[in-house]
């Protein structure tokens, strides 16, 4: 019986920080998902409205946000790429959705699956992908992309943080 008290206590905790999250929320009119996106093209984001469906955190700039849309018209809305790719590998469809990155070059939205990402960036998560339309030195594929965040193997982890920070200063130090 004892054991099991500290668990219980864990899990109520848990459950009312869940609960108040999101009542809080709903209060400030937060958006997480928008229905009926048929067209799957990418929807106008309201800085300080939209909640990021991974993490819960406020979308506050468009500089690393990414959009899915299913094949059901829903569309989730995240500001930080590896967390995006976390939140739809979970999911049936992800080879199906559409996915929307704001491209940090051209100030647009392009298809995420197309664009490119560099890899040492301070975004709001850690994850450090930044989201190109045109290609430039050291930029890597979606698919890379994915796969470095599976594995871990972004500016989060703190030896891959220190190798990417060294190489972008060799990178600066030598021009």
């Amino acid at each position: 019986m004892k054991s099991i008290k500290p668990i219980v206590i864990t899990i109520f905790i848990i459950g009312l920080i869940v609960a108040i999250f999101f009542n809080l929320a709903e209060e400030k009119g937060m958006v997480t998902i928008k229905k009926g996106n048929f067209d799957a093209k990418p929807l106008p984001i309201k800085l300080h409205h939209y909640q990021d469906s991974q993490c819960g955190m406020v979308i506050d700039s468009l500089e690393y946000a990414s959009e899915v849309v299913a094949p059901n018209g829903n569309t989730w809305f995240f500001h930080d790429h590896g967390g995006m790719v976390k939140w739809l590998e979970k999911r049936d469809f992800r080879d199906k959705a559409k996915i929307w990155v704001y491209a940090r070059d051209t100030k647009e939205w392009i298809d995420g699956r197309e664009a490119y990402y560099t890899k040492d960036e301070l975004t709001p998560m850690k994850y450090g992908f930044g989201a190109y339309k045109n290609r430039k030195e050291n930029t890597i594929s979606f698919e890379e992309m994915r796969i470095l965040t599976l594995r871990g193997e972004t500016m989060r982890n703190p030896k891959i943080r220190q190798q990417l920070l060294k190489l972008k200063k060799d990178e600066n130090g030598s021009n």
